[in-house]
């Protein structure tokens, strides 16, 4: 079984100290087998910004794939938007800004959605889209296809809208097509988890919300997203969560479970707030 940690629009420059410690103790808890940071890692692309965030996830003892967000790329130095809009990002972070990171049952995919003309709308182009279609359809059947992104590939209501990723509805159908499983992705500071219709296969989104930063909407914790993945995924208690919310999944094959946790300032840790079954449509045995 594999578990990803998954984190977003930290913001670092706006970090809540005992926040990013109770994420500290997460991971130690869960033990991923890999951390995604979707995005947004700093509030202003400042170099000291970055060495704080690459600080905080080299504590998280995992690997990591991490890609910008629209506030990774700086703002008001226009010089350096124009010419290295990604600079500061690979100095902490490294040069590639599409990673891939391939475990034994999951291949996971980054997508860079900023573009630095924009300040806060993301875009996915057909080249790109083209790219990771064929790097899921290369997968193992036993392997979870994970797309990561920044900005959001599906909202949950309209109001949201004018965040949507711009090319989402093509990238929805063509990773479909290829089979991928989730797209995780940040942005918006709103956690929730949707299956998209429509679709030659399920695919879901799941969001996270802001994990350290004080920029919380209102009425909206500090979360994250925990991932498990695996035929040993089955009859699963979710750690943190109350008997009534544990979840018998399906008997035969793979399941994922897409688990948010909140933070909880009584209890200064975060906690399973709600857990989503996902089951790919297509047949997984061992490779």
């Amino acid at each position: 079984m594999s578990v990803l940690l998954h984190l977003s629009d930290t913001h670092f420059g706006t970090e809540q100290p005992q926040v990013l410690e109770a994420v500290v103790a997460l991971a130690a808890q869960q033990r991923p087998d890999a951390v995604v940071l979707s995005g947004d890692i700093t509030q202003r692309a400042r170099p000291d910004q970055f060495r704080a965030a690459k600080a905080f996830v080299d504590r998280l003892g995992a690997p990591l794939l991490a890609i910008p967000g629209n506030h990774d790329i700086a703002l008001f130095d226009l010089w350096a938007r124009l010419t290295r809009p990604y600079a500061r990002f690979a100095s902490a972070f490294g040069p590639e800004l599409e990673p891939v990171v391939a475990l034994p049952d999951c291949l996971l995919v980054g997508v860079n959605t900023t573009r630095a003309w924009r300040h806060r709308h993301g875009e996915v182009s057909a080249e790109q889209v083209d790219r990771v279609a064929r790097l899921l359809a290369a997968a193992r059947p036993e392997q979870l296809r994970v797309v990561v992104v920044h900005q959001p590939l599906a909202v949950p209501h309209a109001g949201e809208r004018v965040h949507l990723l711009r090319g989402h509805a093509h990238a929805a159908r063509v990773l479909a097509q290829a089979g991928a499983d989730v797209v995780l992705g940040g942005h918006i500071h709103l956690p929730y988890t949707l299956s998209l219709p429509g679709l030659a296969r399920r695919l879901v989104v799941a969001q996270a919300g802001t994990a350290v930063s004080s920029r919380t909407r209102r009425g909206v914790p500090n979360s994250v997203n925990v991932l498990r993945w695996g035929s040993a995924v089955s009859a699963v208690d979710v750690l943190g969560a109350p008997p009534t919310d544990r979840y018998q999944l399906h008997a035969q094959g793979a399941s994922c479970l897409v688990e948010r946790w909140d933070f909880s300032a009584q209890q200064q840790a975060f906690a399973c707030a709600a857990v989503t079954v996902v089951q790919p449509e297509r047949d997984i045995r061992a490779g």
